[in-house]
């Protein structure tokens, strides 16, 4: 028997060696080093599910990041959209307070919802205070009234686009009759004119120049703050030319480095430009430097009816498929060399070579607002691939919102931001629950690669398009439903066959082969503005809502985006998303609604019961007209008459020319300062008013109560009230 039980073990021990030597055998056959998925420790644990109290602490835990960055989020919208300056000591008393009960609750509070509203709460007071930090660390805006026409001296940093000529930013040098001590910094001019400077020349600019405008209707696009967080300090236009000047370079290292970076950018857009041919050129020049004045009008605007502009900024995509390319190509080469990927994890130095590319990236795009955004979203990625994390997870997704929010907590109210993650966080939920999918399903059927590729551009597109539809609907007042298609016809030619021509482009670039390329790089563009010109010219491609949409409906949404993000299971996500849809719809109904708004460049926006939305034009005005329902052509109906409007707030009359009594009316408004004899002072509206309050809004609250509104001036920092700064 023991004879037997030793022979028995003999034989075990020699099938199980010649299972390892078959083993062995097959994997050199085959040419490849098969991994244990189990011993590799990247499979997610088995964790508790269901509504137990254990698997809820569970999803506390690993989801408490999210939520932080969420209260960061949350903290910066509040302090941003409060009608005051929130004092510091205030917020360095709750920020203490909410440490100390966060510290004591979680600790020794047993529910759920207690903690995760601890969480809300820490984030929602620091998001505060570092908006306060960022506002107190920079200086008041130094231009605070219109200033010439006068001479503009400075050196030229960039060159942007715009839709009355090119802009033009420049670091003053001087300002004829302005001290040196009390000039500003940066300004923009628009140059309408053909332009013969580029950046890092010095001009001579004769030019006006006013205050960044802050905005005259309620929920309009607030470019004074904007402005304020990035170190604009003033914008105008020239009249005539700018002219090149005879001072050199300038002085210090940071603003030569600038310089420098500014003609690179320049220098290599037009060589973009001339080399991808003329009809696509200025669409090459924009994706690969950033530099979008070469582009036609047409073109863009096709793109954004097409629902594709967001091609046109350099943005997470871009840096996404720059650095996904170097990635996956340096990855590739170094698993083919075999001592090497036996011996160092081959996704690490990828990830560091995709890093440092996405930096030079950086710097040769301008390195703008948006672009960092996009950056420090790509360097969370990389950085978790670098620590052995999971890039594709909340967790990173968390940081990365964390990251962008203390460094540049503005952008919390910016379309970029808002629309950026929320596009990531949605596909993040789509594609975490597919890859369970698919990992249940990779046992019994192998997958193929061709159709995952093809299934993936499906769905990031309808994901995409759904999660920042709310986000259009609420900053530009339309979302484009050709933009499903439009993406799905321009995304593979952009990702396939774009990105890896101007990867070899600019491989070749040093040795003067990259001509070719860039001919081809041109070509592949002209499809891709084919494609937006058609599904642009397609009746529906481009819907406007007949409202703008309040501020209250877009949080209900983006609260509800979240809720169908993190919950679990098809039914609670279904019932998340019916009620946020009933709760945005009660709550639309019941905010106030803007009934009419005069701007002060003179024009009328009314919303007549029957017809909709009108723009009229009906005075002559220096200030610039609202960016909500900006499509809108003025008319001028209205000019040298009477006009009559029924609105929600009653019979509305403009009046130009001789007053009359107009007895059933409910508002006037006056284009000269005449007074009518049988209409009530209140109800009465003048040209002299609106240029004194720099636009007047009629609003309707769900009560049906009407008042008149005007935008506060001087309550923060970034609004001051016109004044006397520069009066010596």
């Amino acid at each position: 028997m023991e004879h037997a039980s030793r022979g028995g073990g003999k034989s075990r021990y020699r099938r199980h060696q010649s299972d390892k030597l078959s083993g062995s055998a097959s994997d050199q056959v085959s040419g490849r080093h098969e991994h244990s998925e189990r011993a590799s420790g990247k499979r997610r644990a088995d964790f508790p599910r269901g509504g137990s109290a254990e698997s809820r602490v569970l999803h506390l835990v690993l989801n408490g990041p999210l939520y932080f960055a969420l209260g960061l989020c949350l903290g910066a919208i509040v302090y941003f959209t409060v009608p005051f300056e929130p004092p510091l000591l205030v917020l360095l008393v709750l920020t203490a307070a909410t440490s100390g009960a966060v510290f004591f609750g979680l600790r020794h509070a047993d529910g759920f919802g207690l903690r995760l509203t601890l969480i809300l709460i820490m984030g929602a007071v620091s998001g505060s205070m570092v908006s306060k930090i960022h506002t107190m660390v920079r200086p008041a805006p130094p231009v605070q009234q219109m200033i010439g026409p006068t001479m503009i001296e400075g050196w030229v940093s960039a060159v942007e686009p715009g839709e009355k000529g090119v802009r033009l930013r420049l670091d003053v040098h001087a300002i004829g009759g302005i001290n040196p001590e009390r000039l500003p910094k940066r300004i923009r001019l628009t140059h309408s004119l053909s332009l013969n400077v580029a950046p890092g020349r010095f001009v001579r600019c004769w030019a006006v120049l006013r205050p960044p405008p802050q905005p005259g209707m309620p929920g309009d696009y607030a470019f004074n703050r904007q402005a304020f967080f990035d170190g604009l300090d003033g914008v105008g236009y020239v009249q005539g030319r700018c002219r090149g000047g005879t001072l050199g370079e300038q002085r210090g290292f940071m603003e030569r480095l600038s310089s420098t970076v500014s003609v690179t950018r320049r220098s290599l857009a037009i060589h973009v430009r001339d080399a991808a041919g003329e009809r696509a050129g200025g669409f090459a020049a924009a994706l690969a430097s950033g530099d979008r004045s070469f582009m036609e009008q047409a073109d863009v605007e096709a793109l954004r009816r097409a629902g594709l502009a967001h091609l046109l900024a350099i943005s997470g995509l871009h840096l996404g498929i720059v650095g996904g390319l170097v990635y996956v190509s340096v990855r590739r080469v170094l698993s083919l060399w075999e001592w090497f990927a036996l011996r160092v994890p081959v996704q690490k130095p990828a990830a560091a070579v995709a890093l440092t590319m996405t930096v030079l990236y950086l710097v040769l795009s301008g390195a703008s607002i948006s672009t960092q955004r996009a950056f420090i979203m790509a360097a969370v990625f990389f950085g978790a691939i670098l620590l052995d994390r999971s890039p594709l997870s909340f967790r990173s997704f968390a940081v990365a919102m964390a990251a962008v929010i203390l460094i540049q907590p503005h952008s919390v109210m910016t379309p970029g931001f808002q629309m950026s993650f929320a596009a990531t966080g949605a596909l993040i939920a789509t594609y975490l629950v597919w890859r369970e999918k698919r990992q249940a399903q990779s046992d019994r059927r192998p997958g193929n690669g061709f159709v995952f590729t093809l299934q993936s551009l499906v769905v990031t597109s309808i994901v995409g398009a759904a999660a920042t539809a709310p986000f259009a609907l609420y900053h530009f007042d339309r979302v484009a439903p050709g933009g499903l298609w439009a993406n799905l016809l321009a995304m593979p030619i952009i990702t396939f066959v774009s990105a890896p021509l101007a990867g070899l482009a600019l491989a070749t670039a040093p040795i003067g082969l990259d001509e070719p390329f860039l001919r081809l790089f041109g070509w592949s563009l002209e499809q891709v503005l084919a494609i937006a010109h058609w599904v642009s010219n397609q009746p529906g491609s481009d819907f406007m809502i007949r409202d703008p949409m309040p501020a209250g409906v877009l949080l209900v949404l983006s609260v509800g985006l979240i809720a169908i993000c993190v919950v679990r299971g098809l039914l609670y996500r279904v019932i998340a998303t019916a009620g946020t849809v009933l709760t945005a719809a009660i709550v639309w109904m019941s905010m106030s609604s803007i009934i009419l708004h005069w701007s002060a460049s003179g024009e009328v926006l009314v919303h007549d019961e029957g017809m909709g939305w009108h723009k009229l034009s009906v005075a002559n005005g220096e200030g610039l007209p609202p960016l909500t329902l900006g499509d809108l052509e003025a008319g001028d109906e209205c000019r040298g008459t009477t006009c009559r409007f029924d609105t929600a707030a009653g019979l509305i009359a403009i009046v130009d020319g001789e007053a009359s009594c107009i007895r059933e009316a409910a508002y006037v408004l006056l284009a000269e300062d005449r007074q009518t004899l049988c209409t009530a002072e209140e109800s009465v509206i003048t040209w002299s008013d609106v240029e004194e309050a720099g636009g007047l809004s009629l609003a309707r609250s769900w009560r049906g109560r009407t008042h008149i509104r005007a935008m506060p001036c001087g309550r923060r920092k970034w609004q001051p009230c016109s004044g006397n700064a520069f009066t010596d």
